[in-house]
C-alpha cells in the first residue's frame, strides 16, 4: 500500500515528505473497519507535541482527516456494516497514512457520513470543526447575546468558528488580512457583524472592537497566535498579530480568552488585569481528545454534530480545488509551512 510519509530530520527546520510502498494491511482486528479513502484532507504535522509523546519513528504518517467506505468490519464492531459512509481521525499513534487506498481503523474514531455531504467536504472540515466546537462549547460558553472575536476569521478554521458562533445566537467581529480575505467574509453577511481590515493599518484592532462593543469589551475572543513582545525584523504574519495586551484590553468582565499561543507567558501586571476582569485563559489543543480516551463519548458527538450542521448548510468549509494524489506531497510541504490559506484536501 503506498502513502505519504513525514521522514524525520535531525534539523527541525528541514520537512521531508516522501510516498513509501507498504507492505500489505495489517490482521484485521476484532474491534477495527477496513475503510476505502475516498478523501483525505491535510494539516500541519506538530513535531513538538509528537516528541513529547515519544513518537520519534524515522517515517510519520502524513494525513489523519479521512472520510471513505467501510468494506469490512471486526467481530466485535458495532456500529457500522459493510457499505457505509464514515469520516473521522486518525489517532496520532496511528501506524498507516490516511492517503492510502484502504485503511484498518478502530471504530471508536469514526462516525457515519450523511449520504448527501460530498468526501471532501466531509473530510476537509471534521478537524476544523472539532477545534471549533471545543473552543467555543468546552473552554468557553458562546451563547446568544454574547460578543465573539475571531482573529483571522477567513482561515478554516475561522470560517467554521463563524459560523458556529453566529448559530448559536453571538454577535461575530473578525480581524482579516488582506483584501481577498474581508472579500470573502462579506459573502457571509449577516454571519459576521463587523469586519476589521488590519491590512492597511488603518484600523486599530482594541479602538474598533470597543467602540462596536459599547466600551463593554468582547465576551470571547478566539486568536491565531499573539505577540508576547515587539522584537525587531518582525516578519509581515508576525507584524499583523495582535499583541497579548491588546488581547486583554478587549476582554470583557468575565471574559474568555482561547489561545493557539503554546508558549503564552504572562507577567503580573496582566494577570492582575485578568483578575481585576474575573477573565480566563484556555489553551485551544484539539488532539487532548485523542490524548485521553476519558471523553469518547462527548469527541463522538462533537463529530456527528459537525457532519449533521455540514448537512443542513450551517457549515461551509473553506476548501481549495480538489488535489489529486501525485500533487499531494507539495500540498503537504505548503501545509507544513502555513502557506496555505484554504483546507487541502486530497481526493482518492
Amino acid at each position: 500500500m503506498k502513502g505519504l510519509y513525514w521522514q524525520q530530520s535531525s534539523s527541525a527546520e528541514e520537512t521531508c515528505f516522501v510516498f513509501l510502498e507498504k507492505d500489505n494491511l495489517p490482521v484485521m482486528r476484532e474491534d477495527y473497519v477496513k475503510v476505502q479513502v475516498k478523501a483525505c484532507a491535510l494539516s500541519q504535522i506538530d513535531a513538538k507535541l509528537l516528541s513529547e509523546i515519544k513518537m520519534e519513528k524515522e517515517f510519520l504518517p502524513v494525513g489523519r482527516e479521512i472520510a471513505g467506505v467501510v468494506l469490512e468490519t471486526g467481530n466485535k464492531v458495532s456500529s457500522f456494516q459493510p457499505h457505509d459512509e464514515v469520516v473521522g481521525i486518525l489517532p496520532l499513534d496511528s501506524e498507516e497514512s490516511g492517503l492510502c487506498e484502504h485503511i484498518l481503523v478502530h471504530e471508536h474514531y469514526l462516525v457515519h457520513k450523511p449520504e448527501k455531504v460530498p468526501w471532501l467536504e466531509s473530510a476537509g472540515i471534521i478537524r476544523d470543526g472539532v477545534r471549533a466546537y471545543t473552543a467555543l462549547h468546552y473552554l468557553s460558553y458562546v451563547s446568544p447575546g454574547k460578543t465573539v472575536l475571531v482573529m483571522d476569521g477567513a482561515s478554516p478554521f475561522g470560517t467554521i468558528a463563524i459560523q458556529l458562533a453566529h448559530h448559536r445566537g453571538a454577535k461575530v467581529i473578525s480581524t482579516v488580512y488582506s483584501q481577498e480575505d474581508k472579500q470573502y467574509l462579506e459573502r457571509f453577511t449577516p454571519s459576521v457583524a463587523h469586519i476589521i481590515d488590519e491590512s492597511d493599518g488603518k484600523y486599530d484592532l482594541t479602538e474598533s472592537c470597543l467602540e462596536e462593543t459599547g466600551g463593554l469589551g468582547v465576551d470571547i475572543i478566539l486568536d491565531a497566535g499573539v505577540k508576547l513582545y515587539n522584537r525587531e525584523n518582525e516578519t509581515t504574519s508576525e507584524q499583523l498579530l495582535p499583541h497579548k495586551h491588546d488581547i486583554i484590553t478587549l476582554l470583557s468582565v468575565g471574559g474568555h480568552w482561547v489561545t493557539m499561543e503554546k508558549n503564552l507567558q504572562l507577567d503580573p501586571p496582566d494577570s492582575h488585569c485578568l483578575f481585576l476582569k474575573g477573565a480566563t485563559v484556555s489553551f485551544l489543543n484539539d488532539e487532548v481528545w485523542n490524548l485521553s480516551n476519558m471523553q469518547q463519548g462527548k469527541y463522538l458527538c462533537i463529530l456527528e454534530d459537525v457532519m449533521e450542521k455540514l448537512s443542513s448548510g450551517v457549515f461551509r468549509p473553506h476548501l481549495d480545488e480538489p488535489v489529486p494524489l501525485y500533487e499531494a506531497k507539495v500540498s503537504m510541504e505548503m501545509v507544513q509551512k502555513n502557506q496555505a490559506r484554504k483546507r487541502q484536501v486530497v481526493q482518492l
